[in-house]
């Protein structure tokens, strides 16, 4: 497993946090993202996520290199699923290790928020009465097409 990777198969939560665990940090700060059931009122079923993989672990890398650039001794490993999720599944595993926590915390909010806002991963969801790609992760773009497009090509 690489420190940033799109994956279709279940986070290994202990493998990413040993990634970055180093003598140097004496804090890891562990982010896991799961499927919720409820959002906005409605219920989810599950849910697909589909991303441009090659681009999306070079954004993750980025957030990576970004928090580095911000706190030097800083560690950082990455990996989001795709693919269907059930309820409760795992879908981002972020670990970030600093020598002190406040940074830890920091920047692990940091790299969720970063992961919105820039890696091409989109998100299906899929209720009772329908189903929706919920534009960008951050809710803020829909799709004309119903769908996300990558490079031109739609999924």
């Amino acid at each position: 497993m690489k420190l940033f990777e799109v994956i279709e198969e279940v986070i290994p939560v202990e493998q990413v946090m040993n990634k970055v665990i180093h003598p140097n940090c004496g804090a890891v700060n562990l982010f896991v993202g799961t499927v919720r059931e409820l959002t906005k009122g409605k219920r989810t079923l599950y849910l697909e996520y589909a991303a441009y993989k090659e681009m999306a672990e070079s954004q993750l890398a980025r957030i990576g290199q970004e928090i580095q650039e911000k706190c030097p001794d800083a560690r950082v490993a990455i990996i989001h699923r795709i693919g269907r999720l059930e309820i409760s599944d795992i879908a981002v595993v972020i670990a970030v290790a600093t020598p002190h926590r406040a940074d830890s915390y920091e920047y692990s909010r940091y790299a969720i928020e970063r992961i919105k806002e820039i890696v091409p991963i989109w998100k299906k969801e899929h209720w009772e009465d329908g189903e929706a790609w919920i534009g960008d992760q951050k809710e803020t773009r829909v799709y004309p097409t119903g769908k996300p497009e990558m490079g031109g090509h739609e999924l």
